[in-house]
């Protein structure tokens, strides 16, 4: 089976948002550029771990290459919404980074979700067939989106991914989950509402 492989290197934008509600919203990275517009959903942990790592890896890079970094930034960039039409080219499985030290640049690559689980054998493999079926990349025929940002527009994607996850509902002060507009069953308060 054929994949595709969305490649913006680099994008014109390439940000975290969201459709929908608080409390009912998709989130989505878009990347556009060349006449062409991609949007991939995921899930809030996803985006908000993307911008922890990449703040780690922004950090890493400078420490290890020398990359002059720019300072956070401190003044709101892109806040506009997401562009439309928002068409789901795929759901994100796994996420993966790397720093280009030749080109400076952060190279961020969204996998979509695999069709079937891979199977976990414990014990030896049995014969030398199964052991080269193991080095296989189990996403390798999986549809990507592979971004590539210079340090500058990796920082304003971390501030914008933080703002989106931030915008939702706000937390519970006693545990910490979303608060519905109606308030929610509150386990710290043995399940009366709050």
């Amino acid at each position: 089976m054929t994949h595709q492989v969305h490649a913006f290197e680099p994008p014109e934008r390439f940000v975290a948002g969201t459709v929908g509600p608080p409390g009912e919203r998709t989130f989505f990275l878009q990347a556009r550029g060349g006449g062409r517009l991609v949007s991939v959903a995921l899930e809030k942990v996803q985006v908000s771990l993307l911008a922890e790592k990449l703040e780690e890896l922004l950090s890493e890079a400078q420490r290890r290459f020398g990359v002059e970094l720019p300072e956070p930034v401190a003044v709101v960039g892109d806040n506009d919404p997401l562009d439309t039409p928002v068409d789901e080219e795929f759901r994100v499985g796994t996420l993966g980074l790397a720093f280009d030290v030749d080109t400076a640049t952060v190279v961020i690559e969204a996998i979509a979700v695999g069709e079937a689980e891979v199977e976990v054998e414990l014990g030896e493999p049995d014969d030398d067939e199964d052991a080269e079926d193991e080095d296989e990349e189990p996403d390798e025929d999986l549809d990507r989106l592979r971004v590539r940002l210079t340090p500058e527009a990796t920082r304003q994607f971390i501030e914008r991914a933080r703002r989106v996850v931030n915008a939702g509902r706000p937390p519970c002060p006693l545990c910490g989950q979303p608060l519905d507009p109606a308030g929610h069953l509150c386990p710290r308060h043995n399940g009366y509402h709050r």
